[in-house]
């Protein structure tokens, strides 16, 4: 009787491990790094980053010195050599001039631009924003001090969060990093989309890079484009369609 009921356990225990739940892998790349833009930090992510963990991704967030585009990609690419394999590197904003620089890197399969610039051979934030269309939203950038920028505090939330709750909205203005004017000049020397797949996500309501001159990149770059109502933080308030863009970009062959 107590071989039988020894027995018995092991088939179940072994029954057990058989129907034990084995968390799905990502077909396509595995690897996302995530960088973000200027005036903010890396922790605006989190909501992206929650739902790519949740998917099965291996997620890296870039912290950003944001004082100059050489360090900024040098910053970069110490996160996608740490990758066991293929990357899709993505980029919110001035992020996106990073992405393009850093892109380059053989281990990225593919580039992901949230709302953000996407500069051909020479070009920088500083001159794409030269001369904005008639009638866009001016960005509320303070004058430089000592090297670097802010936006007003009391209009960050309209300007660049304005689907964002009042809370973390107030937040985000009050913890604001100082971005280099250097960073803003920095020039992309070859840009990653002439070589690699490109998605963009445009963000239908931002106030600080103008819509019509984010559909102008995506296209110039051949991105694959999605388009969603959202303000500059979009990556902030609706981290699901920008997850949903960057999960296309690691599925596809």
């Amino acid at each position: 009787m107590t071989n039988t009921l020894i027995a018995a356990a092991a088939t179940l225990a072994m029954a057990a491990t058989a129907i034990t739940p084995v968390a799905a892998q990502p077909a396509g790349a595995k690897n996302v790094v995530l960088v973000h833009g200027g005036f903010v930090d890396g922790s605006g992510w989190q909501g992206v980053y929650n739902i790519l963990k949740k998917d099965g991704y291996n997620v890296t967030i870039v912290q950003n010195p944001t004082t100059s585009l050489a360090d900024d990609v040098a910053v970069t690419k110490l996160a996608i050599a740490q990758q066991d394999g293929p990357v899709v590197l993505v980029g919110h904003s001035y992020g996106g001039v990073v992405v393009s620089d850093a892109g380059m890197d053989e281990k990225v399969k593919a580039v992901v631009y949230i709302a953000a610039f996407a500069p051909d051979k020479g070009e920088s934030v500083s001159s794409l924003i030269a001369n904005p269309p008639a009638g866009a939203p001016v960005p509320p950038i303070l004058p430089p001090v000592d090297g670097f920028l802010f936006l007003d505090k009391t209009k960050f939330a309209e300007s660049f969060a304005a689907d964002v709750d009042e809370t973390t909205a107030s937040f985000m203005a009050d913890s604001q990093v100082p971005w280099g004017v250097e960073a803003l000049a920095g020039a992309v020397t070859e840009p990653a989309w002439k070589s690699k797949p490109s998605y963009y996500l445009v963000a239908s309501d931002d106030r600080m890079i103008p819509p019509p001159a984010q559909r102008m990149m995506a296209e110039r770059a051949g991105s694959i484009v999605t388009e969603t109502a959202g303000s500059h933080a979009v990556y902030v308030s609706k981290p699901e369609a920008v997850a949903a863009v960057i999960e296309q970009a690691a599925s596809a062959k």
